[in-house]
């Protein structure tokens, strides 16, 4: 059954900041709960570096997205999602209960794997991001980010699920810890890439000079192995895992089909950004927020007012770049064209389902989209937060 918002949610003090944005914005770049209906587009920026020919067929200007069904309901504070292989459900992290849950996609059935111990959920804090491990069908390992007492760490864990509900997380294996952590900017969302490296966006904890310094590891997109070692060819020496620096929050990792990577990226008072990442590359922050045209700084492709963003997680599908939107309570469709937008960002869902958190790419023009209206920011309504399957193109 598809279930949709009773109505499209007023925007709160709206004249108020219609009024700010025409001088400094009106967001802090938090996941902010209140939703603008500004601008349903947003000027293009072209990625400068590493860019490559356009691709013979650029996606049409104008997509479309339809609700195909409710996957699951009644989820708490739900953050990152992870297919199993085969059919076998989608697995859920609840960011403020510390769980991982697993979705039986054909029934909405939910059964608890376990609580990861060690999880310490504070604002934005809590169990974030989740992957399967590249070998998962013969190791069976799940990856989880999360924020504990003293920093961010990344660890593994073995999912046997002929074990009792709730008894099927195996003890965690940390494999990267002393990522900062704070009560914002944590970033969460990691994701193994097309060389099975383990790429991981980090936040600056507001802490600004972080995402300048090259030692530290906020404000970054780090690439590991699945060990956690700092992965071979990395921009800056053996021993950094930087891959890409000057960003404020990434939550959003996706590749499109030629294996380039794509990030988004929280902005503060004015810009989020939607970024094509090139290794070694500078994203700008705190010197640059959207485009600077300054050639020291990466631009983004795509730049979106913080109240018509405030983005999430991203996946590619069927030529473009879908990125879901907090504040914004939208899916945002950018078109690609090679690296760079092959068209203004269209939205979708406005307002409908509430804010949206993490988009998962299911094959083919199938996404996996979950909302994020219980995590003290939204206003939850019966039956949120949900899992929605979309079609789109």
């Amino acid at each position: 059954m598809i279930v949709q918002r009773s109505a499209v949610r007023p925007a709160l003090a709206i004249t108020a900041c219609a009024a700010l944005l025409l001088t400094a914005g009106c967001s802090s770049g938090t996941d902010s709960p209140a939703p603008s209906k500004d601008s349903t587009s947003a000027p293009n920026a072209s990625g400068s570096k590493g860019s490559s020919s356009p691709k013979k067929d650029v996606p049409p200007a104008k997509g479309s997205v339809s609700v195909e069904r409710t996957v699951t309901d009644g989820l708490k504070s739900p953050w990152g999602l992870a297919e199993l292989p085969g059919g076998g459900g989608l697995l859920v992290s609840s960011r403020d209960e510390g769980t991982i849950t697993r979705v039986d996609t054909k029934t909405g059935k939910k059964t608890v794997l376990g609580e990861v111990p060690g999880v310490a959920p504070e604002g934005e804090g809590g169990l974030l991001g989740l992957a399967l491990s590249p070998s998962y069908a013969s190791d069976h390992m799940v990856y989880a980010y999360f924020t504990t007492e003293s920093d961010n760490r990344i660890v593994r864990m073995i999912y046997d699920e002929k074990k009792p509900s709730g008894e099927q997380l195996g003890a965690p294996d940390t494999v990267f810890r002393g990522i900062p952590k704070g009560t914002n900017h944590n970033g969460g969302r990691i994701a193994f890439g097309p060389d099975k490296l383990l790429y991981v966006g980090t936040g600056e904890t507001y802490d600004k000079p972080l995402a300048q310094d090259k030692k530290s590891t906020g404000g970054k997109i780090l690439r590991l192995t699945a060990e956690g070692e700092p992965a071979p060819g990395n921009p800056f020496g053996g021993d950094s895992p930087v891959y890409s620096y000057g960003h404020r929050n990434v939550q959003g990792l996706a590749w499109d089909e030629d294996k380039r990577l794509w990030a988004s990226e929280f902005g503060q008072d004015t810009w989020d950004e939607l970024n094509h990442i090139v290794a070694g590359d500078n994203y700008g922050w705190p010197d640059a927020e959207g485009k600077s045209g300054d050639k020291k700084y990466h631009d983004p492709v795509a730049q979106w007012h913080t109240a018509d963003a405030s983005p999430s997680g991203i996946a590619y599908a069927e030529g473009s770049v879908w990125m879901a939107g907090l504040r914004g309570e939208r899916l945002w469709r950018i078109p690609l064209d090679g690296s760079k937008a092959a068209h203004d960002p269209q939205a979708f869902l406005e307002g409908k389902y509430g804010r949206l958190r993490t988009v998962v790419a299911a094959g083919g023009d199938k996404l996996w989209l979950v909302t994020s209206e219980t995590d003290t920011r939204g206003t939850p309504e019966k039956g949120d937060d949900r899992i929605l399957e979309l079609k789109v193109s």
